[in-house]
């Protein structure tokens, strides 16, 4: 049942089958136990580490380079283990990078276990008990005083003056007034249910008597930990397109092995040498290095991020922003200050703001103290601090202020009166200082129509603008009455003062990020907890919400169907008043329409929407530790103008990844078709050994891959559009380079290896020459074509060759490595080369120029097509 808040008070007693007064009997509340099982949240199982160890070998690539390394090992006869062995290691690596990446819901919910009371304040027999809150059960009734953390979901017998922080599960940003209310409409959200109290929230104020609705999953903290145990862990675009790759790939590698055994077969060939090619085949096809190429790149993106307050919990999570084409941001700290701000202070008399001000100032609980580095700092109720803050500014200081007018008598607020009143020794006199709601204060003053008037066209003007409203009064009186005091005397024959008008503002940076956001093709979207008119005042301001616009309300929402939503989406800008699950299905709405969504929260209540979001963003400041466990990435500011600019450090990072995958697979098509083609034409021997394969994929092909990997963001990457997040890697452009490039390639070693073998006269049973030429010319080419694959329409000279640092000391390191391989002897009979002499060094690195003189050329074509 979940309407308990419609229901009568006597109703919800006798559902639960408890008695208001002497609670539950030990023996009923034993029984109730074993029915509803305790009040915590259930764990979510977990896979053993060694089950999630395995689970990483469904991967096509690694699929395929296990069956490379078993076949090497069996065809050299047992003996050859050590392609094996790197093989494996590279497999068992890739592994363990995946677990580490893995990100899933155990620490929000263990945060969300956390939260819970250790101890409550229980009616068990007519005796009020503490008991382990675990122990509690619906029908129980339990007793709550200022301080106390909520411990399960329940209805409001009797209350005084309570008050609640339920930021973290409503998003509301100020303590919320509770009321012992008989009935509430079926429809009234989680937010505005005033005559109940949600477990895990704590209680701010007064003191109240509750009756257990709901304990452990059915409260509604258990609800949200359910919804983040249901949801799967969001795949990334970037994840999609590796396993699209490995697919591709793989099923590349299986054709073209299949073609080359067939011919191995067909000409007559031994198995065994048959079974080596297509060890060195599937060597060949799989870019080992590219998984650690990737991780890396992504670990340098999110060092850069730590640099700009963001923290990334996920390493995929860093290129997924690159494509988020609609920001869903929560409005309290992320795109407001998070701190009541008075804006507009009116008085009825021209020289009254600083009464005005002193009123507000001493009716008042907040403490104003001052700290060495920060100066002034207030403490208390977010509206209070917000008085006494400006009160400082204009050079009141409440300590000084209540030295001089010490407090002698109060009568606190309550939401039935909602008025506060402090009396001050002024001298000879008590001066009666009271602030509360205006229509109240208004008709306990002494005052003239037309100043009425005044007074109220000004507050339906402030609250027009979204400003919580509070109206000041005073009397003097000739002595501090005898006995209670009492409202009726106390709290008429009022001269009323002014009006403070106080908003949460929005931060100043924020609309400039916004305005970036437009430029760059992303939406963004306010979701709040605050209620309608508050959330579109604030987006106004900030151009979220513009003309056409509309905004809705959780009521609203729960009439409209999943269809209607995502039809309608687009035309929504704010979305206020919402639970944990409108957040969720405004969030599927938006990918619905194909894109990529960054939703940001802080609340326990926003942890389901940032689990299932393409990128969930959590508050590092004011953010709970579910919101935080269940998010990709962390806010240190709390700024969503941080957002923005991890969008653009995401977009670059995904432009470099992919002229790595771009170079990695031109490079291994190369090899590919190096082999397929000796194949097909009957060469005595293959052009390229499986260990060259290995060191060439490993080292000469890594290192550059890992430094395009650190190429600097191109400055117009904020005025592109957002890609999709479904948009497939292979289109048309890309794989056409990736073919034609692989093809040239491979067509300028063959050429070296045809020379070497045929023209120089170095024949491979003689002295490995043509291999070596071969394996020179295939390394030189890929070191050659990672500089050209830094841009795909400028020059190498344009881009600037001492540009990115990392790809000169890539270039040179792969060199002198290459150079330590062919110039050592020891070295020759493990990577089967041989000496090679100026004029071969020379055809090398003449073929190897090649393909970078074409790229060039088709740039300068590319450019002019552009124009």
């Amino acid at each position: 049942m979940n309407n308990w808040h419609h229901l009568s008070l006597a109703e919800v007693i006798e559902n639960l089958e408890t008695d208001r007064e002497n609670g539950l009997s030990r023996f009923v509340a034993e029984k109730k136990l074993e029915q509803h099982g305790k009040n915590e949240l259930q764990a979510k199982a977990r896979d053993s580490m060694v089950k999630r160890f395995f689970l990483q070998m469904k991967d096509p690539m690694i699929l395929v380079l296990i069956g490379a390394a078993i076949l090497s090992f069996v065809a050299s006869g047992f003996h050859d283990w050590i392609e094996s062995v790197i093989i494996l290691a590279i497999v068992i690596l890739n592994s363990v990078i995946s677990i580490i990446q893995e990100s899933n819901a155990e620490k929000a919910l263990e945060a969300l276990r956390k939260m819970s009371a250790p101890l409550a304040k229980v009616i068990r027999d007519g005796e009020i008990v503490r008991i382990e809150a675990n122990l509690l059960v619906p029908g129980d009734i339990f007793v709550l005083e200022a301080g106390d953390l909520i411990p399960a979901d329940g209805r409001i017998i009797e209350c005084a003056n309570l008050r609640a922080d339920e930021a973290a599960m409503t998003g509301e940003s100020v303590p919320v007034t509770k009321q012992a209310i008989d009935s509430l409409s079926e429809e009234t959200g989680l937010g505005d249910r005033k005559n109940m109290v949600i477990s895990s929230t704590v209680v701010t104020n007064g003191r109240g008597t509750c009756v257990v609705t709901a304990t452990g999953m059915n409260t509604e903290v258990g609800r949200i930990a359910d919804m983040l145990m249901s949801e799967g862990d969001t795949v990334t675009p970037l994840q999609k397109k590796l396993s699209e790759t490995a697919k591709v790939l793989s099923l590349i590698c299986l054709g073209v092995c299949a073609v080359m055994f067939g011919v191995g077969l067909f000409y007559g060939r031994e198995l065994m040498e048959v079974f080596m090619s297509a060890v060195a085949l599937a060597v060949a096809a799989i870019p080992e290095g590219l998984p650690a190429v990737v991780v890396i790149t992504l670990a340098l993106g999110v060092t850069r991020m730590v640099k700009r307050n963001a923290i990334i919990r996920r390493l995929p999570a860093v290129e997924t922003l690159g494509c988020a084409g609609v920001i869903c941001s929560d409005k309290t700290g992320t795109l407001t200050q998070n701190k009541m701000t008075v804006v507009n202070v009116w008085t009825v008399g021209e020289n009254d703001r600083a009464l005005a001000l002193t009123i507000g100032t001493l009716c008042n609980d907040a403490n104003l103290v001052y700290e060495e580095e920060n100066g002034p700092k207030t403490l208390g109720d977010p509206t209070e601090t917000a008085l006494v803050d400006i009160a400082v500014k204009e050079g009141l200081d409440k300590n000084e202020l209540e030295k001089a007018m010490p407090r002698i008598g109060e009568l606190p607020f309550d939401s039935e009166r909602k008025l506060m009143s402090t009396l001050h020794q002024n001298g000879d006199t008590v001066r009666v200082m009271v602030k509360g709601a205006p229509d109240v204060l208004l008709s306990r003053c002494n005052i003239d129509k037309e100043t009425a008037k005044r007074i109220v066209a000004q507050n339906e003007e402030m609250a027009g603008d979204a400003l919580r409203v509070l109206g000041v009064a005073y009397k003097d009186i000739g002595a501090m009455p005898s006995g209670d005091l009492e409202s009726e005397e106390i709290e008429n024959g009022l001269t009323f003062v002014g009006l403070a008008g106080m908003i949460d503002p929005p931060r100043v940076e924020v609309k400039d990020a916004v305005d970036e956001c437009y430029v760059a093709g992303i939406r963004p979207v306010m979701i709040t907890g605050d209620h309608k008119l508050t959330a579109v005042a604030i987006a106004k301001q900030l151009d979220i919400f513009k003309d056409g616009d509309l905004a809705i309300i959780g009521e609203e929402l729960n009439m409209l169907s999943q269809e209607d939503l995502e039809a309608n989406i687009e035309r929504y800008s704010v979305f206020a008043r919402v639970s944990p699950e409108h957040k969720m299905r405004i969030v599927k709405a938006w990918q619905s329409k194909g894109f990529a969504v960054a939703m940001t929260g802080d609340g326990v209540n926003d942890a389901p929407a940032l689990k299932v979001a393409d990128i969930g963003c959590a508050m590092g400041i004011t953010g709970t530790d579910v919101a935080k466990g269940a998010a990709d990435m962390i806010l240190t500011d709390d700024n969503f103008s941080t957002i923005v600019h991890a969008v653009e450090e995401g977009r670059g990072i995904y432009a470099n990844i992919k002229k790595t995958i771009q170079f990695l697979l031109s490079c291994n098509l190369g090899e590919i078709l190096i082999l397929f083609f000796a194949t097909v034409l009957n060469f005595t021997q293959m052009p390229l050994v499986a260990v060259q394969l290995l060191w060439i994929n490993l080292v000469t092909d890594s290192l550059p891959a890992l430094a395009l990997g650190m190429e600097p963001v191109e400055k117009e990457i904020m005025k592109q559009k957002p890609r999709k997040a479904n948009e497939s890697l292979f289109n048309r452009d890309f794989t056409g380079k990736v073919a034609f490039y692989g093809i040239l390639i491979a067509a300028v070693t063959l050429a070296s290896y045809f020379i070497g073998e045929y023209v120089l006269g170095h024949p491979v049973d003689m002295d490995d020459g043509a291999i070596t030429m071969a394996f020179t010319t295939l390394v030189l080419c890929e070191l050659t074509r990672a500089y050209a694959v830094r841009s795909d329409t400028k020059s190498i000279f344009q881009v600037g060759l001492f540009k990115n640092k990392s790809m000169n000391i890539a270039f040179a390191v792969c060199l002198g490595l290459q150079l330590i391989v062919l110039l050592v002897p020891p070295l020759h009979t493990f990577f089967r080369v041989s000496h090679m002499d100026l004029q071969m060094w020379g055809i090398c690195v003449g073929l190897s120029l090649i393909p970078l003189a074409v790229s060039e050329v088709a740039k300068v074509f590319r450019r002019a097509r552009a124009k």
